[in-house]
């Protein structure tokens, strides 16, 4: 089985249960590798239904506070994108069957050289690739690599991005398309975005790939809510910060996540307060 069919079949599984798939993101090296395996593992058992690998980078345009500490942590820790690809290899290594898309900026997957990458990193056992930096006009060989090795390589789409621009991005994306639920960088937010539903809409109306939502989702009641709107739920900066402000961070990832998985199983929407 390819790593897209792999994803494929996981949206398919939540779908039968009735919920959208819960896609945490984590970074190796953040506290240190070892934590950083455990807590994956941990989350892998604790209602992932797929995962998103952070490769750290120096310069996360993308990324808040909390991701963008994650990072510079595990570079100080010595993490590089070898060691990430290896991170892979030991959580397939341990058992952990979820999809596992490495998400990371483009310079160390160029610096590695495109092809070699994702031929590691199929090797190794990842589904699919997210490089929030690369346009879609510009991933002609890094597309060419992941189709040739059966991988995803998802693009983001934004509330600014319209019109032919949203149907490009969208046809190219593969696996699903990454929904940037508002402007701005990553990191937890005190409530959903206004005119979320509505620019999902719009992205519906020109694919009908699997629409997963990223940036500011941090409770479970703000994952249910937006469950009930899209295919996926994807929550990072949250993470990060639960795992940070712990004195046992594995077991506070795993609760974590359980929390988030029970919000989506939820039949009924949350009220958000106003304000």
């Amino acid at each position: 089985m390819t790593g897209l069919e792999r994803i494929a079949a996981a949206f398919a599984s939540v779908r039968g249960q009735g919920r959208a798939a819960l896609i945490p993101y984590f970074s190796i090296g953040f506290p240190n590798r070892k934590t950083s395996i455990a807590v994956i593992e941990t989350i892998a058992t604790s209602g992932a239904d797929l995962i998103e690998v952070g490769l750290p980078f120096s310069d996360p345009l993308a990324d808040g506070r909390s991701i963008q500490h994650s990072t510079q942590v595990a570079l100080e820790n010595g993490t590089t994108t070898a060691d990430c690809l290896e991170a892979v290899r030991e959580l397939r290594k341990a058992g952990l069957a979820q999809p596992l898309l490495l998400m990371g900026y483009y310079n160390p997957i160029l610096t590695f050289g495109e092809e070699r990458f994702v031929q590691e990193a199929q090797t190794a056992g990842a589904d699919g690739l997210i490089v929030p930096d690369l346009p879609v006009d510009e991933a002609g060989r890094l597309e060419q690599a992941c189709s040739q090795m059966g991988l995803a390589l998802v693009y983001l789409v934004a509330p600014t991005t319209t019109g032919a621009r949203l149907t490009h991005v969208a046809q190219h994306s593969t696996g699903f398309v990454y929904i940037v639920s508002l402007t701005g960088v990553t990191g937890a937010r005190s409530r959903v975005a206004e005119g979320l539903e509505a620019f999902l809409g719009r992205v519906r109306a020109v694919t009908d790939k699997p629409l997963a939502v990223g940036f500011g989702i941090s409770t479970p009641e703000q994952a249910c809510r937006v469950g009930r709107m899209a295919e996926g739920v994807i929550v990072g900066s949250a993470l990060i910060d639960a795992v940070e402000n712990a004195s046992e961070p594995v077991e506070a990832a795993g609760a974590f996540v359980r929390g988030l998985y029970e919000g989506l199983k939820r039949k009924v929407a949350f009220i958000e307060p106003k304000g």
